[in-house]
């Protein structure tokens, strides 16, 4: 077995009286890309943003490379990453200048070399002197990304990074992540609404449903319990009725 990278353990977030995320517990191992799904609403982006450290669990846990983010976020996200449709990176500064900063920032050796490889392996090269709040956002997806390539991170949260591509592209990106996961076996989560992603990029499938986890397991797997042809409608079998049942 791998080693266990993210450790979730009953996971409880409150704001005032409303609960966003409700007892949540689960693994991340080394080389596997666990796909986290739910409705907006679902407790998908709050529970980023805990992992992230960026707000703190009401109760329970969570430790990342056996650590305990609270203690150790520093020394922890300097091995993790994050690549999101829904943050932007310095609109002013061309591309390659955006990612040599970010490559800097996270202590990158040979940050320029890293960068042209990156650029080159999202097929971006020809952006690098574009300016970066310019750009359309399926390049600008494809530039989070290369952001979130730079340190090699041993965790990385990947945030619907499909949502704004063509066909083409998403399946590049696509290939692109498992590539990652062959080549270096990082522990990836990855949200997405999009149940090709999924199918194609997750070993693991977790369904938030108010703030809880109600079902999880391999697509196949799902696809198996819930007597269905295709993730979409396991989707909206989970989003409109709860409808659980898959041991997590």
């Amino acid at each position: 077995m791998a080693a266990v990278i993210l450790e979730i353990e009953n996971v409880i977030k409150r704001f005032d009286s409303f609960t966003a995320v409700n007892g949540v517990s689960f693994n991340v191992h080394a080389g596997e890309t666990v796909g986290l799904l739910g409705v907006n609403g679902a407790g998908k982006t709050t529970l980023m943003n805990m992992i992230l450290g960026l707000t703190t669990p009401t109760e329970g846990s969570i430790r990342v490379f056996g650590m305990d983010l609270q203690k150790h976020r520093l020394e922890i996200l300097a091995r993790a990453n994050f690549c999101t449709t829904y943050a932007a990176l310095p609109g002013n500064l061309k591309v390659r200048s955006n990612l040599e900063i970010f490559a800097r920032l996270y202590s990158v050796p040979k940050p320029k070399q890293k960068v042209a490889e990156l650029l080159e392996l999202l097929e971006i090269t020809k952006l690098a002197e574009r300016s970066t709040g310019q750009l359309s956002a399926g390049e600008s997806t494809r530039v989070n990304l290369a952001k979130a390539l730079l340190n090699d991170p041993d965790l990385l949260l990947l945030d619907e990074p499909t949502s704004s591509l063509d066909p083409d592209i998403a399946d590049k990106v696509r290939k692109l992540v498992r590539h990652v996961q062959r080549e270096r076996h990082p522990a990836i989560l990855y949200t997405s609404h999009n149940m090709m992603d999924i199918k194609e990029v997750c070993d693991r499938v977790l369904f938030l449903h108010e703030g809880k986890i109600l079902a999880a397991g391999s697509p196949d797997e799902l696809l198996k319990h819930f007597d269905s042809n295709n993730l979409d409608d396991v989707f909206i079998k989970v989003a409109r009725s709860g409808a659980a049942a898959v041991p997590v």
